[in-house]
Order: C-alpha cells, then sequence, then structure tokens
C-alpha cells in the first residue's frame, strides 16, 4: 500500500496530498494544466523534496531516487538515441549494461520481439512506448508512474498502450497523469482530481467524472 501525507511548497505554489492507494490499482490523476499533477509523481518518485511523508507497506520510502520502489515513464520516453533498444532495456537492470538477463523475455511481452538491435529512431512512435515499457517491466518496481508516456500518440494507438500497461503491470499500483478523462475511463477504477493546492483522495473514477465538483467541471468544460 501507497500511503502519502505530504506537502510540497515552491515559493507560492503549495500542494498536499493526505490518501492511501493499494498494490495493483489503477489510478488517475486530473486537473487543470499547471496544477501540479507532474509535480505529485516526482515527489511520490522522491525528485522534489517534501515535508511530510511517502510510505510503502508502513515504511518510508529512501531519499535516493534510484532506491524508491518506483519506475516513471515521462512524455519523452527517456530512450538513448545512441544504444539499440535492448541496450535501452539493459539500462533499466544495471547503468554499466553489464546485464541482460530478462530483456528478451521484456520485449516480447510488450510484442516487440526481434526488434532490440534496432536504434529508438528505427522504431515508430507506439513502439518507442513499448519499449519505454518494457524497460519499466524490467525494473520490476512495485509503484508504476506514469507522466503522459503517450500523449504524443493517436487517439487509437494511445488505447492499445493503456491496455497494454493495464496487462502487463500486473500487480503494480499504476499512477497516470492524464489530461484526458477517456484514458481514466478506460484503465482507472479510481482517479484523483488535482484542484487550488490539493490532491484529493482517489474516487470511483465513473462516478467522479459522471458527476463532478465545480472545479473538474470548469477544467472539463462539462
Amino acid at each position: 500500500m501507497l500511503q502519502l501525507d505530504l506537502t510540497v511548497i515552491w515559493d507560492d505554489f503549495r500542494l498536499t496530498a493526505d490518501w492511501t492507494a493499494s498494490a495493483g490499482e489503477r489510478i488517475a490523476i486530473i486537473g487543470p494544466s499547471g496544477a501540479g499533477k507532474s509535480t505529485l509523481l516526482m515527489a511520490i518518485a522522491g525528485f522534489v523534496p517534501v515535508q511530510g511523508h511517502v510510505r510503502w507497506n508502513g515504511t518510508e520510502l529512501p531519499a535516493d531516487p534510484g532506491k524508491r520502489a518506483v519506475t516513471t515513464l515521462f512524455q519523452d520516453q527517456n530512450l538513448f538515441p545512441h544504444l539499440t533498444v535492448a541496450q535501452n532495456l539493459a539500462l533499466g537492470l544495471s547503468p554499466d549494461l553489464r546485464r541482460s538477463d530478462g530483456v528478451d523475455e521484456a520485449l516480447e511481452r510488450v510484442g516487440l520481439s526481434g526488434l532490440g538491435t534496432r536504434k529508438p529512431a528505427q522504431l515508430s512512435g507506439g513502439q518507442q512506448g513499448r519499449a519505454a515499457l518494457a524497460r519499466a517491466l524490467l525494473r520490476a518496481r512495485p509503484i508504476l508512474l506514469l507522466d503522459e508516456p503517450f500523449a504524443a500518440l493517436g487517439p487509437a494507438l494511445k488505447q492499445e498502450m493503456l491496455d497494454l500497461v493495464d496487462q502487463v503491470a500486473g500487480d503494480a499500483l499504476v499512477l497516470m497523469v492524464t489530461h484526458d478523462p477517456a484514458d481514466a475511463r478506460r484503465i482507472a477504477g479510481r482517479t484523483v482530481m488535482l484542484a487550488d493546492g490539493v490532491a484529493h483522495p482517489p474516487m470511483p473514477t465513473a462516478a467522479l467524472l459522471d458527476s463532478p465538483p465545480p472545479a473538474l467541471r470548469a477544467y472539463l468544460g462539462a
């Protein structure tokens, strides 16, 4: 279980979150641009300082982001263009590329069998997303953070990638930033509304989006 009791303060920006989420859940995070959705993920990942606590199964996550039980997929996929796909995946195992166990299996799980020798530029946008997801799988961390990694894809391909995440993430807790309520409806059983400096506790997605509170209604234009 992820337990958040945190505050992020930067100059005049303030963000609070006080709620829990369980292993295996898919939770969307939605709210206006600039409200702090990515900041919330960065706080959980350990990339920004917080006041309070971020705990997993009752244990405070370490200060070092590399030692946290967290993997983050960013919008730009973070694939290194000079490395092959297989080498990019191997970075998820060790920064010196000395380990490659499980790379072929991870590529197979995301439908990229036989493409490990290609460079990222030789892949389509959807294939690059699959490669980044495969690297996340190799890290085998129990918390997967998605900071709109598929935002540049067309609607059909984005839906395909979200379905793939849901399928391959298994028992991992998935927290997904999105601007699109359709993404939340597709895979998220619960959704966090972020507005006015508060990441509100997750609510059932359908109920929240069908009867949005005023702040969310204004954002959605509903």
